[in-house]
């Protein structure tokens, strides 16, 4: 079964990202932020940030993934200001600057790292000491046990309800879900202020394509809808991805 686009799946993460760096343009003075995307891929958000005239950093440990990065940037003609580097976020001070970016993306990172924590607690660190906007996305446990459920899997849907990590079994390749209230609290204990927290792929996950291709107008209506339910807890709840946007506004410890 087809689905929605992918940028549908992503306008409401890049909506808010988008006014969080505009925001931090003004405060920080300056036209041109220094922007780090650890996990960046591909370049998903990375090429988007660059086309805004920031200055992109992406740390991946795909060659593969920053290969076509490479290539993306190149064909939007932002090359000269997206820079992939191999590495991961354990290891991430091995290969760009401690405290050098005015915003961080950690999108899809934490699902993946044996300490996410640990992981968090680096991304937070890689902003300035003068403060910086940190933009986090991470799996959601609630759209994982809802998806299974809607598909007949109930066995595999309560097991996620169940499980620490909110995998569904051993054929699950997500290797770790989060709660809002998870990745708020983690969030917290970085000393960041949360800004904002939102639900995203509340529906489109669950939309079939067809629906979306044949009435009028509907990917539109659907991407209001994915937008207004963002914000709410309830929909946040039962989010295939979770966004939580944070600012360091003080000096913080390294």
């Amino acid at each position: 079964m087809s689905r929605p686009s992918a940028s549908l799946r992503t306008a409401v993460v890049w909506e808010v990202l988008h006014g969080a760096l505009e925001r931090r343009v003004k405060s920080a003075g300056r036209e041109r932020l220094d922007v780090l995307d650890t996990g960046g891929g591909t370049g998903n958000f990375a090429v988007p940030v660059a086309r805004l005239g920031h200055q992109v950093t992406v740390v991946d440990p795909s060659p593969n993934a920053l290969f076509a990065l490479e290539r993306r940037a190149a064909e939007a003609g932002v090359a000269e200001r997206v820079r992939g580097v191999q590495g991961d976020a354990h290891g991430l001070f091995d290969v760009i600057e401690r405290g050098g970016y005015d915003a961080v993306l950690c999108h899809g990172v934490l699902e993946y790292v044996d300490d996410p924590a640990d992981g968090l607690r680096n991304a937070v660190a890689a902003l300035r000491p003068e403060g910086g906007t940190l933009s986090l996305l991470a799996a959601g446990l609630g759209g994982a046990v809802l998806g299974r459920a809607l598909a007949g899997h109930f066995t595999e849907a309560r097991h996620a309800l169940t499980a620490p990590d909110g995998r569904w079994g051993e054929g699950d390749p997500m290797p770790r879900r989060f709660t809002a209230e998870q990745l708020t609290e983690l969030v917290g204990g970085t000393g960041l202020t949360i800004e904002a927290v939102h639900g995203v792929r509340v529906f489109a996950d669950l939309v079939p394509g067809a629906l979306v291709d044949t009435e009028p107008d509907a990917l539109d209506a659907l991407a209001r809808l994915e937008a207004a339910a963002s914000e709410l807890p309830a929909f946040q709840s039962v989010a295939s991805q979770l966004h939580v946007l944070a600012e360091a506004h003080e000096q913080r410890d390294q």
